[in-house]
């Protein structure tokens, strides 16, 4: 409410205490109590604000230690001669997509006024204007941000050990402060074309294309890209023998940190995926105690949950009847899948329906796997497999599961609004829900994939087989991460010019 006397009424105060008072004393007494009543509405409203504000604070800390979990994760599973520079990569896709994301990044999202394809209005541009009269703060900004690296952070695992430093500065760049951008845009943004919660009541297909919390517009996105970024640089040096038709596994060299970091994720995901409501203090049904957006955020967390750790399991199960054994890798990205499925539909699902996408999530990831070993593709964290397939598979899991009483409560609409096909709402919902994977996978290719061939032509994109085969720490950073004794080594004397050297004596 926006003035007192939307909150209090004098002269309507007045007529009731007219009856016990004289004319004036009335006049006076109406007056200090709506000027209190005011006061204490605008106090309410104040702090329903500031506990929004901190809730989607809390949920951008949470989703940055995704950061940290896919530094680890990367670490471990490269060669220790490549550490290094996955982990700076990481840094990076943090630190150069702050700027990209600030400078041109979040007005291509989010400035308005914007047409259904891009945002772009100059007002948004590096913040001139930022937060006046926008409907968004400046918190706001930051938790998009954190969205926009993860999404850089996937493909630069995919990409590992065998891509030129500058052609990474290049590409990430690019993606955080372009292509994702736009595709935010088309499926978050108010304006956005396939939007669920476009302004102008011309929702596409009736529906708009459900990605809650970005299985498609983060997830399948950075995992395309990495597909088509793995595709073009070609596998690592000793990954496969094409004469004998065979392949060699190559192991990362550190696994109680692919661990770690597999829990780092774990954790950021319960805000990556219950933060995207952006706020906590809002009310569903008076008629039902206790029951408002605080009861959704908790029963998306329960779905991410639910969903993740069948996933683990399935995994777990399925390849000890593939290879023989228990693997704590296999079950960290089976883990993984289940997260990245899930975020599409963790709203608008049932506990039960989140069970059944990490099922199909984790079979999706094995077949994946299977089907890059055959054709010879080289993904080290398998990201293109866990967030481009499994992404993939959690936007139509949301057109089939979606509960039309979940999507009426967090994306408003009248009952008329198209929900999951088995649970009744017909095939709109899942027809929004494939045009978003085509549209996806169509700018993605058409951007990034003619990216990666341009830096290839020109010699920017892969290392040299010397440099590979040293390792990118030796040849692009100066030095191992550890194992400097390793640095006098004939083999590695060439690329030592550069090393680091230590000063004390």
């Amino acid at each position: 409410m926006s003035t007192s006397t939307n909150i209090c009424s004098v002269s309507n105060l007045t007529a009731f205490l007219t009856a016990s008072f004289n004319l004036n004393s009335s006049s006076r007494a109406a007056s200090f109590l709506c000027s209190h009543i005011s006061t204490i509405s605008h106090r309410f409203s104040d702090t329903t604000s500031a506990i929004d504000t901190t809730y989607l604070l809390f949920s951008t800390y949470i989703v940055f230690t995704m950061l940290i979990g896919f530094a680890m994760l990367g670490a471990g599973s490269v060669r220790a001669k490549n550490s290094k520079n996955i982990m700076l990569c990481s840094i990076l896709d943090a630190a150069s997509g702050a700027i990209s994301y600030y400078l041109f990044g979040f007005t291509l999202a989010f400035g308005k006024p914007s047409n259904s394809f891009i945002g772009g209005h100059h007002e948004f541009l590096a913040l001139n204007t930022f937060p006046e009269n926008s409907g968004y703060d400046f918190s706001f900004f930051l938790f998009q941000w954190t969205y926009a690296i993860t999404a850089s952070g996937i493909t630069s695992g995919s990409m590992a050990e065998r891509t030129q430093f500058n052609g990474y500065l290049i590409y990430s760049f690019f993606l955080t402060g372009f292509v994702y951008p736009v595709i935010s845009h088309w499926f978050w943004s108010n304006d956005g074309w396939a939007s669920p919660t476009q302004t102008n009541n011309k929702l596409f297909l009736g529906s708009g294309a459900i990605d809650f919390a970005g299985s498609g517009v983060v997830h399948m996105a950075g995992g395309i890209t990495g597909l088509w970024g793995s595709l073009i640089l070609g596998p690592r040096i000793g990954r496969f023998n094409q004469r004998e038709n065979r392949s060699s596994e190559i192991r990362g060299h550190n696994v109680p940190l692919v661990v770690l970091g597999t829990l780092m994720l774990w954790l950021g995901w319960y805000g990556f995926n219950a933060g995207y409501f952006l706020n906590i203090l809002k009310i569903y049904n008076r008629s039902r105690p206790y029951y408002g957006q605080w009861s959704a955020i908790g029963r998306t967390t329960v779905t991410t949950t639910l969903s993740g750790c069948t996933a683990a399991l399935t995994t777990m199960f399925t390849r000890r009847l593939l290879v023989g054994h228990w693997n704590v890798a296999h079950v960290c990205t089976g883990l993984l899948s289940g997260l990245v499925a899930i975020s599409s539909g963790c709203a608008v699902v049932e506990p039960w329906a989140a069970v059944i996408c990490g099922v199909v999530a984790s079979w999706i990831l094995i077949s994946l796997d299977l089907l890059a070993n055959k054709f010879h593709f080289d993904d080290p964290l398998q990201a293109s497999q866990v967030h481009g397939g499994c992404g993939t598979w959690g936007l139509p899991f949301t057109g089939i599961f979606a509960r039309k009483q979940y999507i009426i409560e967090v994306y408003g609409g009248e009952n008329g609004r198209p929900y999951g096909l088995l649970m009744g709402g017909g095939v709109k919902l899942l027809g929004a829900q494939i045009i978003q994977i085509i549209a996806i996978f169509g700018w993605v290719t058409i951007t990034m994939g003619s990216l990666f061939f341009m830096l290839h032509k020109i010699n920017l994109l892969r290392v040299s087989a010397d440099e590979e085969k040293v390792g990118l720490d030796m040849t692009f950073h100066g030095g191992f991460a550890y194992g400097a004794h390793l640095e006098d080594a004939d083999w590695v004397k060439p690329w030592n010019q550069g090393a680091e050297t230590d000063s004390r004596t």
